[in-house]
């Protein structure tokens, strides 16, 4: 079995141990418009709770290390003006709420965590504190928390605003909430505050509790936190956005980076750059945020196999739900260019890093050109992120050259049909991946934490001591007077 992998520039390397989650949303189709309609789907069952709970046990079995689950708060109603081409295709339309359903898959699983798309756009930190704390303890430890800003003006109608914030303010107002979380997660209990003495009656000890005090521009919170510190303390921090006021963000926060590119060297630049931000302006060890790019594969035993799936699957896909999606992430209308114009960058208050990946990226699939019908082939299966189409041996290959030409740490695998993707990556897939070397045959951690099994640390339950949150930690025995909770 090969140890070591060859970089771009010639040097040998450890191969990496790759972060596998599986990539869904409380939706039918999710990246995969239309699909829904394939007789041998069943993501429409999105609202029965054994859907989940049967997925969640199928995918620990296999020794996922997480469950990303994606997240919108509004429907997707860009392209024609109209949100009709999303609600008669399904595209992401209708969704459930995904924290709600967590504590029943921890509760049929041991291992797997469970990484919850949230954003900080619309409720406040305080809220959110004692909901992420409450599932952390429902689930042992096993939570992180993909932190996103909503992008969505449909969105933000609905939450009494005429239109979404602009871009760079979200992530302003994004950064004081992480601040106003760390105090709640980390600081307003010491770590040993809940006694539980009976002799005495004294259940918590209120000289361990402290208000917060925060007062900010977006934010006034007293505090304390209202629940105990959870076995995380703060839930795994994973995010997704590399616009320059994303790769701030994550250079200061992020664990986890969720990326979604059309090739490799789309995103090697960005990862590059955060983790060289990480390192000279925030102190920590830019190697140690981990990169998950989004990947489709759709395998077969053998390429004839893997390409006549691709080809059905192609019969079902929705290019009305592609385009609604692309509208929504991108802010652009496609209904409004002729059929052979070509896209063209524009300035977004959407997601801009899917709007630049577009620009600067031309695929030889569709003859460098992208059109209204290029984008919506594109994006009807697998959504952003490329499609791997063929053996366990080609997909592995694929993915192997993201590892070396993009340096990501894992992917996200986006389904085309469900679960049967996610069985094919299983029976398929894995097997090769353990055979190179570049997956667990376990738990690194069983019965640990999200974040230990993360890292593969036992005892790592808490945020690294290079992360800012560690800053704010009120740890055991240590006086108030001794451990100032920081602006």
């Amino acid at each position: 079995m090969a140890s070591t992998s060859i970089t771009n520039d010639g040097q040998a390397r450890p191969k990496k141990n790759l972060i596998i989650n599986a990539f869904v949303e409380m939706c039918s189709g999710h990246q995969s418009p239309g699909l829904w309609r394939h007789p041998d789907d069943e993501s429409w069952k999105f609202n029965d709770v054994d859907h989940w709970v049967e997925l969640a046990k199928l995918l620990e079995e296999a020794k996922f290390h997480g469950i990303f689950i994606a997240d919108v708060l509004g429907g997707y109603d860009v392209y024609k003006q109209s949100l009709d081409p999303a609600i008669i295709s399904g595209a992401q339309w209708p969704v459930n709420e995904p924290l709600a359903v967590v504590p029943a898959m921890a509760a049929a699983t041991k291992n797997i965590g469970f990484g919850v798309t949230i954003s900080t756009t619309y409720e406040q930190p305080y809220h959110l504190a004692r909901r992420l704390s409450t599932v952390d303890h429902l689930t042992k430890g096993r939570l992180g928390w993909n932190i996103v800003t909503s992008y969505l003006d449909s969105a933000a109608r609905n939450m009494g605003r005429t239109e979404q914030i602009a871009h760079d303010d979200r992530y302003a107002q994004a950064e004081e909430y992480m601040r106003v979380m760390y105090k709640l997660f980390q600081s307003s209990w010491r770590d040993d505050a809940v006694t539980l003495d009976r002799s005495r009656g004294v259940y918590t000890d209120p000289s361990l509790v402290r208000q917060i005090n925060h007062k900010g521009r977006f934010f006034t919170v007293p505090g304390p936190a209202i629940t105990q510190p959870s076995p995380q303390r703060t839930p795994l921090l994973l995010q997704a956005g590399t616009s320059r006021a994303g790769k701030i963000f994550a250079a200061q926060h992020a664990e986890a980076i969720f990326t979604s590119a059309h090739a490799p060297a789309v995103c090697a630049k960005s990862i590059r750059e955060i983790r060289d931000l990480a390192t000279s302006q925030y102190g920590r060890d830019g190697s140690k945020i981990k990169v998950l790019a989004l990947v489709t594969p759709i395998l077969g035993k053998t390429e004839e196999e893997a390409r006549e799936k691709e080809a059905e699957y192609r019969k079902y896909a929705s290019t009305e739900g592609a385009l609604a999606l692309f509208g929504g992430w991108t802010g652009i209308d496609l209904s409004q260019y002729g059929d052979d114009e070509e896209l063209r960058e524009v300035e977004s208050n959407a997601v801009k890093s899917t709007v630049t990946g577009y620009a600067n990226y031309s695929s030889e699939r569709y003859g460098g050109k992208w059109t209204k019908h290029t984008v919506a082939e594109h994006v009807a299966i697998g959504g952003n992120g490329p499609i791997l189409v063929g053996t366990a041996e080609q997909v592995a290959d694929g993915l192997e050259r993201w590892v070396e030409e993009g340096d990501v740490d894992g992917f996200n695998f986006a389904y085309a049909l469900f679960p049967q993707s996610f069985k094919d990556i299983i029976e398929l897939l894995l097997p090769e991946l353990r055979k190179r070397g570049l997956f667990w045959d376990d738990y690194a951690v069983p019965g640990g934490t999200y974040r230990e099994n993360f890292y593969g640390l036992e005892g790592q339950k808490h945020p690294l001591p290079e992360h800012v949150a560690a800053s704010f930690q009120w740890r055991a025995g240590v006086p108030a007077e001794e451990h100032q909770i920081p602006e």
